[in-house]
């Protein structure tokens, strides 16, 4: 993504950065991106500047996938430990796909913004329903909640690749999934108070999160680029 979003290739960046494993990324590491010119000439495009509107948008989306996760694991906390806090805990779980509703409504619509948040919504009363049976040893409810967890998230993928062009249903479908794994290890440490591992994986999970957000952001931008033009002089 960071290649193709540049206009180069994953190659020309490698050589560039030589040790740099593309596997194992870090929010916040410093990666030299090659160009073809350090100035440009009159028959090469300037290098591409992102827009403040670009800016705002990826910030509005690293908050909401930030806040999803974050309150997950705030959720679980509290369900597992059974701490007083957990309604009101549930109840702002519960705001963040409304949240992801308002930001996608200017993009496609009441009634596409509305499908995300059922479909989001869905996907985190499932993961509770799953917490519940796990923390209650209901070993065939558990299993049921996760068939309808990944079978949501397939449905995420799709429905997000239906409504832009340049979001690859593969990709999300990968990047959804690969979410619930992390959130059901997340789950088992808390579970079993392995907090150190607990502690560890949500880091995993943090990052994850942010590059579906940018992946996201990407994707908007790239259907709707008369929206994020930078206008200087």
């Amino acid at each position: 993504m960071i290649a193709e979003y540049f206009q180069t290739t994953v190659q020309a960046i490698l050589q560039l950065n030589p040790g740099l494993n593309p596997n194992n990324l870090r929010i916040g590491q410093v990666i030299l991106i090659p160009i073809a010119s350090p100035c440009p000439t009159p028959d090469k495009p300037e290098p591409k500047c992102i827009s403040m509107a670009e800016l705002s948008l990826s910030n509005q989306m690293r908050q909401l996938w930030s806040q999803h996760v974050y309150w997950t694991r705030f959720f679980v906390l509290s369900d597992v430990f059974n701490l007083p806090d957990l309604e009101f805990v549930t109840n702002r779980l519960l705001r963040n796909p409304k949240d992801f509703e308002a930001a996608l409504k200017p993009f496609y619509g009441e009634d596409n913004a509305a499908q995300f948040n059922v479909l989001l919504t869905e996907h985190l009363t499932i993961a509770a329903e799953l917490v519940n049976a796990a923390k209650a040893g209901d070993n065939a409810a558990a299993a049921d909640a996760e068939r309808r967890w990944y079978a949501n998230a397939d449905q995420i993928a799709a429905f997000l690749g239906s409504i832009n062009p340049c979001w690859s249903v593969r990709e999300w479908r990968r990047m959804m999934r690969e979410h619930l794994d992390l959130l059901k290890v997340e789950v088992t440490n808390i579970l079993t108070q392995d907090f150190t591992g607990g502690v560890r994986i949500f880091d995993v999970v943090e990052r994850q999160a942010l590059e579906m957000a940018d992946m996201m952001t990407i994707g908007i931008v790239k259907q709707f680029p008369e929206r994020f033009v930078s206008h200087h002089q």
